[in-house]
C-alpha cells in the first residue's frame, strides 16, 4: 500500500475508525487519530494499542485497511 492511502484514510472527516491488514495476517485497529503516527519518511506508521504498546509497521507490508462495517480499501495491483 501506498503512504498517501494511509494518509487519506487517515485524515477523513469525520474521522472513521479503522482497522489496518498487514501481510502476516496481523490487524491493527485504530480508534483515533491519535493512535496514529506516520514516519517523515512516509515508509513506516506506528499504531498505539489499547494495552499502551506501540507497533511499528511498514507501510509496504499493509495489504489492507477496513472500516468497521467490513469496507475494506485493498492495496492496488501494479
Amino acid at each position: 500500500m501506498r503512504i498517501d492511502e494511509v494518509r487519506k484514510v487517515y485524515h477523513e472527516q469525520p474521522f472513521r475508525p479503522f482497522t489496518i491488514r498487514v501481510a502476516d495476517g496481523h490487524e491493527y485497529t485504530v480508534n483515533h487519530p491519535e493512535f496514529l503516527s506516520i514516519s517523515v519518511s512516509g515508509r513506516s506508521i506506528v499504531v498505539s494499542t489499547p494495552d499502551d504498546l506501540h507497533e511499528l509497521i511498514n507501510v509496504m507490508m499493509i495489504t489492507s485497511i477496513h472500516f468497521g462495517n467490513g469496507e475494506a480499501r485493498r492495496r492496488r495491483r501494479r
